[in-house]
């Protein structure tokens, strides 16, 4: 992921995790040891589209959507795999035979958030600073991957878990069918959420 995707995945965690949508530039400067610069420069496309309003000692997400969305079209999710391979096994016990360490996302981290899921689905997406661990579990394969395994971010690394604005964000990234019925229930979910 970029320096500037962290700021605005922040500013979306905000809104939808904690229903708060005040920021500052000096606040996510600190957090992130980024100049204020480098933050100005990541919310200087946000400003133009009316995404967020700037104001000297608080600043605001006015419209946490159309972020959802630009972020969306932004990421590179295939930048982030690290090693793909193929699985005969089904779904669930491809799922569950990961090891412990790893980050859902996806259609997994939607069932897991969710306890259901809007389609069926065979491809699987985690997080992992371990490939090897996954390696020796899914040894390589020559046939079409149904298994993804993505370098996390060190903020990702350190939480554990993803969060529903980087589920939306990487369910737009997947190149599956099925990955717009998720999205589409995802952000039904997120809406929910927020009582919209």
């Amino acid at each position: 992921m970029l320096k500037i995707e962290y700021i605005w995945r922040d500013l979306l965690d905000r809104v939808i995790e904690n229903q708060n949508p005040y920021f500052t530039i000096l606040e996510l400067s600190k957090k992130y040891h980024f100049s204020t610069s480098v933050v100005d420069y990541a919310l200087s496309p946000l400003k133009e589209l009316n995404i967020i309003k700037i104001k000297k000692f608080s600043s605001r997400v006015i419209d946490w959507e159309k972020l959802l969305f630009f972020w969306a079209t932004r990421r590179s999710l295939t930048k982030d795999i690290i090693y793909s391979t193929y699985s005969s096994l089904p779904v669930f016990e491809r799922e569950a035979l990961m090891p412990s360490e790893v980050i859902p996302t996806g259609y997994t981290a939607f069932r897991i958030f969710f306890k259901k899921t809007p389609s069926d689905y065979d491809s699987v997406y985690f997080y992992s600073q371990k490939p090897e661990k996954v390696k020796k579990r899914f040894p390589p394969s020559k046939k079409k991957p149904n298994i993804f395994i993505l370098k996390p971010d060190i903020y990702l690394a350190k939480k554990k878990k993803i969060s529903l604005s980087q589920l939306f964000v990487d369910l737009w990234n997947m190149s599956q069918w099925y990955a717009k019925d998720f999205q589409e229930a995802l952000i039904l979910e997120i809406k929910k959420k927020l009582n919209q």
